[in-house]
């Protein structure tokens, strides 16, 4: 294919994709906007549970009678 058949080609599928609009079905976007009544909707960050311990520092110092032994400056 030549280069002018090439470029009318890409234009007219260029033209095509830009005022394509499909048809929108309105009721069933109302229903999947309005949800369900029926029950309440689940939480999206459940909670922590008491005994996790994922927020534990690693890295901390478990011993604290260093600090009396530094010298600063």
């Amino acid at each position: 294919m030549g280069r002018g058949r090439q470029k009318a080609k890409a234009t007219k599928q260029a033209r095509d994709i830009k005022y394509y609009s499909p048809s929108t079905d309105y009721s069933a976007l109302q229903r999947e906007l309005a949800g369900s009544t029926g029950h309440p909707p689940a939480s999206r960050y459940p909670e922590p549970a008491e005994d996790d311990d994922s927020y534990v520092d690693r890295y901390a110092d478990d011993d604290d009678d260093d600090q009396g032994s530094r010298r600063l400056g």
